[in-house]
């Protein structure tokens, strides 16, 4: 059902996904920094302040929010005992071929076109600051959130490319 007098709730949906970062251990500042540490060189003018501008802007696009809601969830869901077999194994492994964390988090890079594509490549392979922590970390479920910081981080430096193109 449809119900066209349903408004989406932006301000619930973001504070939902900057609560849940934050009780995973992610400040939004983590994420200030790696955008930062990435761009400057790109942008020498750069500042801390307006790589958070860039993080705020990006993260209050419905389309990145929908899918970090579901990407956070899913790993709260898995490691809580929620999700059934087959599925929970195979996200507790991060099984190389399930690919679903990457797809919903390209979504979210695609924002920013073909430069979010590429960074999200980038960021998901060599895995720097905060998300490092979550690639690493056996003892949680961590397949949907280290793609997601990968794909919130590309979209924003996106963002930055666009603005200093």
């Amino acid at each position: 059902m449809n119900n066209r007098n349903f408004k989406y709730p932006d301000t619930r949906a973001y504070n939902f996904v900057v609560n849940r970062l934050q009780e995973r251990g992610v400040e939004l500042e983590d994420l200030v920094d790696v955008i930062y540490q990435t761009q400057k060189d790109f942008a020498p003018a750069l500042t801390m302040d307006r790589c958070r501008e860039y993080l705020t802007d990006a993260m209050h696009k419905r389309e990145l929010l929908n899918n970090a809601m579901v990407m956070l969830e899913l790993d709260r869901l898995t490691e809580a005992g929620e999700v059934a077999e087959p599925l929970s194994s195979i996200i507790k492994n991060d099984v190389g071929v399930f690919g679903v964390d990457e797809t919903l988090a390209l979504q979210i890079a695609n924002i920013y076109g073909t430069i979010g594509t590429t960074n999200f490549g980038y960021f998901d392979r060599v895995k720097k600051g905060i998300m490092a922590k979550f690639d690493q970390d056996d003892r949680h479920v961590n397949t949907f959130i280290d793609d997601l910081l990968a794909a919130i981080v590309a979209a924003a430096c996106g963002k930055i490319a666009h603005k200093y193109a």
